[in-house]
């Protein structure tokens, strides 16, 4: 096997990876976006789509954190035990919040953003994806809370937060490609 091989087989599960980390933060995306409709359109179904979406999230961010984890040096049993508290406690916080705010409009937002803060939280052990994805869903809570036409506004705050990240990756990517030659 010549080198060049060998860079490229040890590269490329890093640059999989990301893709496949990208295609999860563009389904949290999408999934966030439905959820907005959703509780637009009926507030206890909203309601209930947030509930659910906290155990979705969850089980998105250990399955990134399982693929960093075939690459690095980290035990994937600590991971999901860290993983599984961290959402776990969210949905606590989250059940909390429902039993605390009495309308469901309000309830959602908080919802929102609980999720939100978690993702965050998140994303200091994910990557900034997360992170990012925490400050997006964030900001449609106060865009839903406070914009009369919201749904327009958070889906062009999607778009512009989506290809920010195409573009972000992209130039690690060539930084990373750099570095190495």
């Amino acid at each position: 096997m010549q080198d060049n091989d060998i860079q490229d087989e040890q590269s490329s599960p890093h640059r999989r990876h990301f893709s496949i980390e990208e295609t999860v933060f563009i389904l949290m995306v999408i999934l966030s976006l439905l959820g907005i409709v959703i509780t637009d359109f009926s507030r206890s179904d909203g309601f209930g789509y947030w509930m659910i979406m906290v155990v979705v999230f969850g089980a998105l961010a250990i399955f990134v954190s399982w693929m960093q984890a075939k690459t690095s040096d980290n035990d994937f049993a600590d991971i999901v035990k860290e993983q599984g508290r961290h959402w776990l406690h969210t949905l606590i916080v989250v059940g909390a919040a429902s039993l605390i705010i009495k309308t469901e409009i309000n309830a959602s937002l908080v919802i929102l953003l609980i999720l939100a803060l978690a993702t965050m939280l998140d994303g200091m052990r994910i990557g900034w994806q997360f992170t990012l994805l925490g400050f997006f869903l964030a900001t449609c809570a106060i865009i839903v809370a406070y914009v009369e036409h919201f749904i327009l506004a958070c889906v062009g705050l999607a778009v512009l937060v989506t290809t920010g990240t195409f573009v972000w990756g992209f130039w690690l990517n060539r930084q990373s490609a750099e570095k190495e030659n």
